[in-house]
């Protein structure tokens, strides 16, 4: 647990001495498309606004960091960290390995080091949005820091169009 109202995204971030905003809103318990309840709460455009999903690839737990406006292409995510075979975790065992709740995945301050992959279209945006390791909780960085923050690799792994 983070101390101090903070989570563990957010102790990276300050720990890293990278700039960042927090946001909030209200969650609504009943909505369960988080994505697209943050970037509407927030007046954010879906494709600035990126989910992180956790998906298996060939048995090793990976996380994708995609716009809210777009879907996962599972091929893609598995090639890119030179894998063959993918499919999206189990919810129970995403939020076992992340230390987060389903809708409040932060790619960041993972409870076990995971491989990350962000999409290469965060990088066209001064700043984008992700969780910030809570339901109703936003960080807005630049996306060059949030790929140090995480220690991640850039990939073509979005699909263009997601109801998510």
């Amino acid at each position: 647990m983070a101390a101090r109202g903070g989570t563990r995204a957010t102790q990276r971030l300050a720990g890293l001495g990278i700039a960042h905003t927090i946001h909030r809103y209200d969650h609504d318990p009943a909505c369960s498309s988080y994505g697209r309840e943050a970037s509407e709460a927030l007046g954010v455009p879906p494709d600035r606004m990126f989910k992180t999903l956790v998906a298996d690839v060939d048995g090793q737990l990976t996380v994708a960091v995609v716009p809210v406006s777009g879907s996962l292409d599972i091929k893609a995510l598995a090639a890119a960290v030179g894998g063959k075979k993918a499919a999206m975790a189990d919810p129970a065992q995403a939020e076992k390995a992340s230390g987060y709740v389903t809708g409040g995945i932060a790619p960041l301050g993972l409870r076990r080091p995971l491989p990350v992959v962000v999409d290469e279209t965060a990088l066209r945006y001064p700043t984008v949005f992700c969780s910030a390791g809570q339901r109703g909780m936003q960080l807005e960085l630049a996306p060059a820091d949030l790929v140090k923050a995480a220690a991640a690799l850039v990939a073509p792994i979005a699909r263009a169009t997601s109801r998510d």
